[in-house]
């Protein structure tokens, strides 16, 4: 059976609302994610649902600084009660910048933070998902640059209710090695998301990543999840969005 899509709504925020949507429905995309809230009410009235939506802000500023736990904490709990009322399946929580923290000091920290919600996602039937951002280009100095660190954290907080987002563009950028990477870790993955490399543009002949078969690698691990399209596009983003879920309908 085909992966589930969903696009990325913050990349194509130069259409109208309505054109996302009808666009998404059209191609084929069974949901949509990282929508202002505001529109929420317009996704569901196509039939769409909303694979993700952030779990806390900023991701400069995140969990691996204990002076921010009881503001995450808040903002987190907040979120589930929304992702139980709408369906919301993931919410994309983030490590925050090192600022000088050593790596050790960063990951007890952020699995401090996560336990302080994991009994909470729980309950919610919602997944909290770790985003794996590349440091070298996109996020400087982001913690959970790399996936041997952020599986770490999941490993260390010990709940069903809390993976990783591995984003396939930034980890190709941070560490490459994607296909071996989806084998070899997946039960730590919650969540997917794609763009080109290099440049974080549509899934085309004019970038190194084969995206199908990747699909079939995260399809072999039995993931039921979204895998969501999150490219920039350069020229016609309808043509993008339609090139990218042909690319990835295995």
């Amino acid at each position: 059976m085909s992966i589930k899509q969903s696009i990325c709504w913050w990349c194509f925020e130069n259409l109208s609302p309505e054109t996302i949507c009808t666009a998404a429905v059209d191609i084929g995309y069974a949901a949509v994610e990282l929508v202002p809230e505001e529109y929420w009410p317009l996704v569901k009235d196509h039939g769409l649902a909303i694979a993700s939506f952030g779990g806390h802000g900023p991701l400069e500023d995140g969990l691996n600084k204990r002076s921010n736990h009881t503001r995450i904490q808040g903002e987190i709990e907040a979120n589930l009660e929304k992702a139980v009322k709408w369906g919301i399946p993931n919410l994309i929580v983030f490590s925050g910048n090192r600022d000088g923290m050593s790596e050790e000091e960063g990951l007890a920290n952020t699995v401090e933070g996560l336990q302080l919600v994991a009994k909470a996602a729980e309950e919610a039937g919602v997944t909290l998902v770790l985003e794996l951002l590349n440091s070298k280009v996109d996020h400087p100095d982001y913690q959970c640059d790399h996936t041997a660190w952020g599986v770490q954290v999941c490993q260390q907080v010990g709940s069903s209710r809390v993976k990783l987002l591995y984003d396939i563009y930034h980890m190709q950028v941070m560490e490459g090695d994607v296909i071996q990477t989806i084998r070899d870790n997946h039960q730590w993955f919650g969540h997917y998301h794609t763009a080109g490399v290099p440049g974080r543009h549509e899934i085309d002949e004019t970038q190194e990543l084969y995206y199908p078969a990747i699909v079939r690698a995260i399809q072999a691990t039995g993931y039921d999840g979204y895998l969501g399209q999150e490219f920039i596009p350069t020229r016609g983003p309808l043509s993008g969005l339609r090139q990218a879920y042909a690319a990835c309908d295995i």
